[in-house]
């Protein structure tokens, strides 16, 4: 079962007032890589300096040190090919095709594939779209779950 994603009216359980906002992710829970997608995440911009490192951050807390991420680079702002997160360097690898997700890796080619769901999608349909992508054995492609 994935993890509840708060009502979509509500502010979720990533904003508490007077902190920094946290990153809106959901995780497979049980890690088991049967589906497509391993989680989701619902980044606020497509500034990719200022929503990668809290993802990178939250990510590491769960599944350990992340060493690079995949992106299709014409769906975010300023690319780097590298980024500085709580003094580890995470390489970023560059490739197109495919802006609705990010990989990541921890370690040694031990990869995780998150859906990516737009900055500017509606509440409802994003709360669907990643209580799909965090469903165990999850297998419905990323444009079926991000239909409004």
């Amino acid at each position: 079962m994935p993890i509840p994603l708060p009502i979509p009216s509500s502010p979720g359980p990533w904003s508490v007032p007077g902190s920094p906002l946290l990153p809106r992710l959901t995780m497979e829970p049980t890690l088991s890589r049967e589906g497509v997608f391993d989680g989701a995440w619902w980044p606020r911009s497509t500034h990719l300096l200022a929503e990668l490192p809290d993802l990178v951050t939250a990510l590491g807390a769960h599944l350990g040190r992340i060493v690079r991420v995949g992106l299709d680079t014409p769906a975010w702002d300023g690319v780097p090919r590298s980024v500085v997160v709580d003094g580890v360097m995470v390489r970023i690898n560059r490739f197109d095709g495919s802006d609705a997700t990010i990989s990541v890796t921890r370690g040694f080619q031990d990869h995780f594939l998150l859906l990516v769901v737009p900055p500017d999608t509606p509440p409802a349909t994003a709360a669907a779209a990643m209580t799909g992508a965090s469903a165990t054995g999850n297998h419905t492609p990323a444009a079926e779950l991000l239909i409004d």
